[in-house]
């Protein structure tokens, strides 16, 4: 418990930091949706003949001139990629920091086992990712509240559970790669967050790589096959939850077995 309110403690500022960052967007693009509603109608046919890219994103699906359509479409995307990068940069500096710090000497002669501070480690940082997304759900309602909009409610609910998983499975798999490495490598975590979007992004382009769909967990929170009335996948959020599982379980095993003096 210690350790938990440790690193809670330190990071806090980053806490607040990226959740206002990506809140404070999507409660701006909430107000901002009720300047440009007279003018999306335009907006959403030119969109709608945009060909496979429009496909891709979902803009042949969702009107966009509604505000269930434009978050779908517009501010979801900011939500997933911003929410993505900090959960990678949460995972991937939890454990590499202390011996690039030059602390994990004094760590390991605590009375506690290596199994233990990882667990708490990882506690922490899932917790970091937890916060991180009520804050910004709180941004959201404060700018629905404002323009004086009605969230589209259970397809909303959905999409952040979603998210929220795939945020966690982005950490695990980062955290894992904290495990491993000496030092931070917080570059490596967030184009690891990018490129999952890409990935995203191709599989629904190029018919011949649509099994990337199956290592990108951005495909099974996409926000307008959510919105659209698809809801999510339980197949591939299944996989997803199992990947964090094991990438947890593999940290452990991992950081039990480093020699963290050489």
């Amino acid at each position: 418990m210690i350790l938990f309110k440790h690193e809670i403690k330190l990071n806090l500022k980053l806490i607040i930091i990226w959740s206002a960052c990506v809140g404070f967007s999507c409660f701006g693009c909430i107000l901002l949706f009720g300047g440009l509603k007279e003018s999306m109608g335009e907006m959403a046919d030119a969109y709608a003949q945009m060909g496979t890219f429009s496909s891709a994103l979902g803009l042949d699906r969702m009107n966009v001139s509604t505000m269930e359509g434009f978050y779908a479409t517009e501010m979801a995307l900011i939500y997933a990629i911003g929410g993505a990068m900090f959960a990678a940069m949460a995972g991937v500096c939890m454990l590499s920091k202390e011996e690039e710090g030059h602390t994990s000497e004094f760590l390991n002669t605590l009375p506690l086992g290596r199994g233990y501070i990882v667990c708490w480690k990882y506690l922490s940082a899932a917790s970091m990712v937890l916060f991180f997304n009520i804050l910004c759900v709180i941004w959201e309602a404060a700018g629905f509240a404002l323009a004086g909009e009605t969230p589209p409610g259970k397809s909303l609910a959905l999409f952040h559970g979603a998210q929220l998983l795939m945020q966690l499975e982005v950490g695990s798999v980062c955290f894992f790669l904290s495990s491993v490495c000496k030092r931070k490598q917080t570059g490596a975590a967030l184009g690891f967050a990018v490129l999952l979007y890409v990935m995203d992004l191709m599989c629904r382009i190029v018919p011949d790589i649509e099994d990337l769909k199956y290592v990108t967990p951005y495909y099974f929170s996409n926000a307008t096959d959510i919105f659209a009335g698809g809801g999510v996948d339980g197949s591939m959020a299944a996989v997803s939850a199992a990947v964090a599982v094991i990438s947890f379980g593999a940290a452990i095993v991992v950081y039990g077995r480093r020699d963290l003096a050489a």
